[in-house]
């Protein structure tokens, strides 16, 4: 996820991701080492303004999408799609998601955020 010269930076031990939206840095070290938003080569969805997000980084799944999905038929299949992926074995969550975990959880609540609330009570 690192550009080349955050990598030129990069110490081998522990980093943990930090998804606040209000913060720049996304990773940070053990050893007080920083990486924020200029130093990946994603853009990073939980540090982004709600609607454009992308949400799956494995499979492509994102809020515009989704959304439009919704409009169009009125629910979502953005889950289903990533569980019959990760069923498959094509999941690799660890590399791409900037997160480092299973994103079907992040899409699950995606699709219900932007479901208009009249769908919602349906």
């Amino acid at each position: 996820m690192l550009t080349v010269s955050a990598l030129a930076r990069y110490e081998h031990h522990a980093y943990r991701f930090c998804p606040d939206s209000q913060c720049a840095v996304v990773y940070f070290g053990e050893d007080g080492t920083v990486f924020t938003t200029a130093d990946v080569r994603e853009r990073i969805w939980q540090k982004e303004p709600a609607g454009s997000r992308t949400v799956c980084y494995c499979f492509g799944e994102n809020e515009v999408d989704i959304a439009a999905e919704i409009e169009r038929r009125g629910h979502s299949d953005a889950a289903q799609r990533v569980r019959t992926h990760i069923a498959a074995g094509r999941c690799a969550c660890e590399i791409r998601n900037p997160r480092g975990a299973c994103c079907l959880g992040d899409v699950i609540a995606a699709v219900e955020r932007l479901r208009p609330a009249k769908v919602a009570e349906s």
